[in-house]
């Protein structure tokens, strides 16, 4: 889809902090997010809806691949998994990373997100990687 930020990604027209890539999905680290670690997962391929995406399966073994990645490289305490869909119509997962005394809801507030500079996210996503 032509107008679609995470289409943009996938083709490369706007930049991201990839951890993850291959044929059919792509991990990324969100510009605005809950928690140190917040990766969005995508098809590369856009569905508006998670369910719609033909390789269903695969796609929550790629969730589960990129939360053991998180769990070591970060020493995140556990995960949540957010797949509401309304910001950006394109089918994605959040894989929001939580930690001891995080200072968080049991539900994110998505109006409280955190800010991480440049090196940070490059930093982060480099050590989730690096455990992919």
């Amino acid at each position: 889809m032509e107008d679609c930020v995470f289409c943009k990604i996938v083709r490369g027209d706007i930049p991201a902090y990839k951890v993850y890539e291959d044929a059919d999905f792509i991990a990324f680290l969100d510009i605005k997010p809950i928690n140190k670690g917040h990766v969005l997962v995508i098809s590369k391929e856009h569905y508006r809806w998670t369910w719609e995406v033909p390789e269903f399966g695969r796609y929550w073994e790629v969730v589960k691949k990129i939360t053991t990645a998180l769990i070591t490289s970060l020493s995140a305490e556990r995960v949540q998994y957010i797949t509401l869909g309304e910001a950006v119509p394109h089918a994605h997962v959040h894989i929001v990373p939580r930690y001891k005394n995080d200072g968080l809801k049991p539900l994110p507030d998505w109006d409280k997100t955190k800010e991480f500079s440049a090196d940070e996210m490059k930093n982060i996503s480099d050590k989730i990687r690096k455990q992919i």
